[in-house]
C-alpha cells in the first residue's frame, strides 16, 4: 500500500502538488492525468526517491521493488533481445555468472550458478524478453539486431520492454501508448490485465485508461 497524508511538493518556488491524501493498494490500477507541467512526472520522481515532498508524510513499504520506463536509450551495440533481458538484474548477473563459470571450467561455480538461475526462473528469461518484444511489435528477425541501429520511436519501445522485464510490485508507466500502434496498445492492454502488481500511468490516451 502507498499512502500520501497532506503531501505537498515544489520545484523551485512553484508548488505543484498541495494537500494531497492518495491510498493506492497493492494491485490497484490507477490512472494520473492533468494538464502538462502540473506536477506528473514529479509525482513519479518522488515515488523512486529521486525526489523529497515539501510537506505532509508518504509511506510505502521498504522493499517495494519499483521498475519505471526510462527517458534515454543508449546507442549501445547490444543486441535487443540482450537490452530487454538486462532488466531482469538478478537473472542476468547468474547468466553472467554462468557463462563466466563454463569459460574457466570451475564446474562448482557452474554448479551453483545453474541453482541460481533455477530459482530465478532464468533459463526462460531469455524467451520472456522474446515475448515482450514480439507483443511490441519487434519481428523476429530484429530481436539479434544492436540497439543502436533502431530509432528513436522504436528504442522508447525497446525502454518499455525492459521496464515490463524487470521484476517489480509497481510499474509506473509514463505516456506508455506513444509510439505505439494498435496492436500493441492491445497487447499491452492484456499485459497490463494479468500483471500482479500495482500499476500507475501517466497518459493522455483516453482509450487506453
Amino acid at each position: 500500500m502507498i499512502s500520501f497524508r497532506d503531501f505537498a511538493l515544489r520545484r523551485g518556488t512553484r508548488l505543484l502538488l498541495s494537500r494531497v491524501d492518495v491510498t493506492v493498494h497493492a494491485g490497484w490500477r490507477v490512472g494520473v492525468v492533468g494538464r502538462n507541467g502540473c506536477g506528473k512526472s514529479s509525482l513519479f520522481a518522488v515515488l523512486k526517491s529521486e525526489l523529497e515532498g515539501d510537506g505532509g508524510e508518504l509511506d510505502m513499504p521498504s522493499r517495494l521493488r519499483i521498475a519505471s520506463v526510462a527517458q534515454e536509450t543508449p546507442a549501445v551495440p547490444d543486441s535487443a533481445l540482450d537490452f530487454v533481458l538486462a532488466g531482469d538484474e538478478e537473472v542476468a548477473q547468474a547468466l553472467r555468472d554462468e557463462a563466466d563459470a563454463m569459460e574457466r571450467e570451475d564446474y562448482e561455480a557452474v554448479a551453483l550458478a545453474h541453482h541460481r538461475l533455477s530459482d530465478l526462473g532464468g533459463y526462460d528469461a531469455r524467451a520472456r524478453a522474446g515475448r515482450l518484444l514480439h507483443g511490441l511489435g519487434f519481428a523476429p528477425s530484429t530481436h539479434e539486431q544492436a540497439v543502436s541501429t533502431f530509432s528513436g520511436g522504436w528504442r522508447v519501445r525497446l525502454n518499455l520492454a525492459r521496464a515490463l522485464m524487470m521484476p517489480s510490485d509497481l510499474l509506473l508507466l509514463d505516456e506508455p501508448t506513444n509510439h505505439l500502434d494498435a496492436e500493441s496498445i492491445s497487447w499491452l492492454e492484456k499485459f497490463l490485465d494479468e500483471f500482479p502488481g500495482t500499476v500507475v500511468a501517466i497518459t493522455h490516451d483516453r482509450y487506453f485508461l
